[in-house]
């Protein structure tokens, strides 16, 4: 199992970071008394669970437990069990910047305002700091490039859930699907509609399928638009957006449109998305 800590300065980014780390697929902790993260592990690991992926926010919101951090982390060495620790910091200027603008209160209330509270909290964690696999200051990067970050750190991990993209069919005839991202009108194809023997069929009898797909501009509509799809995939990631719907459309969304998701799900399969095609519009009329 993949285990990640994430500490680091308060207003570093670290809500960022996890709310990033459980789009990709992470099972996701904030704030967990660092007591606990081995029963978090252990419990993680066992049999009956399917978690390959687990990140644990520990941070001096912990306050009188932190200090079990290291002892915690000593425990995990000596057992040889792999973790990585992601220290997040920024300087006090931007740090400071950033307590005002949300107006939140700093965790360790030093009586001489934020920025004691925020060296007293660099001298909390210089020996975490230490420790870390990977520090990312964050001070002059903004909450789309740090997700950039994490995205390609952690991009091809064997077991992260993929990002899924759902293709839709449907008939114009019913209206636009209200969840699509993207839409591609499909009326320019040939509609077997006008074919007697392929009237009364749909997009699923290979009859209907040969007739669509035997017409260059949709072999070359299919090249197009599945290139398109490919190349903006690492660009959605980086957005944080796992979930994306293509809708597909022709005027009753009983033959063309049906034809060409089946043949775009096809294409995508096995590069990098996971595929959901359905048909809003297959059994009407």
């Amino acid at each position: 199992m993949e285990i990640t800590i994430v500490t680091g300065l308060s207003g570093a980014g670290k809500s960022i970071a996890i709310k990033s780390m459980e789009d990709l697929g992470f099972f996701c902790v904030d704030n967990l008394p660092p007591s606990l993260l081995l029963k978090m592990v252990e419990l993680c690991s066992g049999e009956s669970t399917n978690i390959d992926h687990l990140a644990a926010v520990i941070d001096v919101r912990g306050g009188e437990f932190f200090d079990d951090l290291n002892d915690s982390l000593d425990e995990l060495d000596r057992g040889g069990i792999p973790y990585r620790i992601i220290f997040l910091e920024a300087d006090d200027e931007a740090l400071l910047k950033r307590f005002k603008e949300t107006r939140r209160s700093h965790p360790l209330h030093a009586q001489g305002g934020i920025l004691e509270s925020i060296s007293r909290e660099r001298e909390l964690l210089q020996g975490l700091r230490g420790r870390a696999d990977i520090v990312i200051d964050t001070s002059a990067i903004n909450v789309h490039q740090l997700r950039e970050q994490l995205v390609e750190l952690y991009r091809g991990e064997e077991g992260l859930a993929l990002p899924e993209i759902a293709l839709v069919s449907f008939g114009y005839k019913y209206g636009l699907p209200l969840d699509a991202d993207m839409v591609f009108d499909l009326r320019f194809l040939p509609n077997p509609f006008w074919v007697d023997e392929l009237r009364d069929l749909d997009g699923n009898d290979e009859r209907v399928r040969e007739y669509v797909l035997g017409r260059e501009e949709s072999a070359e509509f299919l090249e197009r638009v599945s290139s398109l799809i490919l190349y903006l995939k690492d660009k959605f990631l980086r957005e944080g957006r796992r979930y994306v719907t293509v809708a597909l459309g022709c005027t009753g969304g009983k033959h063309r449109s049906v034809v060409l998701v089946n043949e775009l799900a096809g294409r995508l399969d096995g590069s990098g998305w996971r595929v959901n095609a359905r048909h809003r519009d297959l059994q009407r009329g």
